[in-house]
């Protein structure tokens, strides 16, 4: 998606380690016409899919997911890393989940409520890197009986081994932004 891969080189920032800082417009500061368009672009590839509901992990998915599930004109549903007092004594799937960028494993969760047998469910985030968040929004839909078809990225670190992972556990993987490499401060797209 060009309009995502112009926002990334010019209001984008690259810190060691190979960290993509984006919170100028995906993740904290959101900006609202580009999240419109990734929405609309994520229906126009998956819109042969009968998806029932959308997917995402708290808190950066949120906003593309939520515009998602606009164009689907579907419930969104976010996975919570910490179990809120109001789920307590609710059941819930639930997953870990080691995130590349914090460094720190979480236990995600959904209420049983929210995920149901035979839901197809679209899983929406923002960056793939090394795919634990996706295969941990995989085992809830599946805990819950239900389906998913398809994963719709962000941006991927082409470089990492996300991308291989999730298609060898059977999932088709669209990115809007494949990076192949971030080196001497620039980005470099696949």
């Amino acid at each position: 998606m060009e309009l995502l891969k112009e926002t990334i080189l010019e209001r984008g920032q690259i810190y060691p380690n190979n960290l993509l800082k984006v919170d100028s417009f995906i993740n904290h500061q959101i900006d609202p016409m580009l999240m419109a368009e990734i929405g609309k672009e994520f229906k126009q590839y998956f819109g042969d899919r009968e998806v029932t509901k959308v997917l995402t992990i708290e808190a950066s998915g949120i906003a593309p997911a939520m515009t998602t599930a606009f164009e689907f004109q579907v419930p969104m549903v976010f996975a919570k890393k910490t179990l809120p007092s109001t789920l307590m004594k609710d059941k819930v799937y639930s997953a870990d989940v080691f995130s590349f960028t914090k460094n720190v494993t979480s236990k995600v969760v959904v209420a049983e409520t929210l995920l149901n047998k035979g839901d197809k469910v679209l899983i929406v985030d923002d960056f793939l890197a090394n795919g634990e968040a996706v295969l941990g929004l995989k085992k809830l839909i599946e805990d819950a009986g239900g389906e998913v078809v398809g994963v719709g990225i962000l941006i991927e670190k082409s470089f990492q081994p996300g991308r291989q992972k999730l298609e060898d556990n059977g999932l088709d993987v669209y990115s809007l932004a494949r990076i192949k490499s971030i080196a001497d401060g620039k980005v470099t797209f696949k």
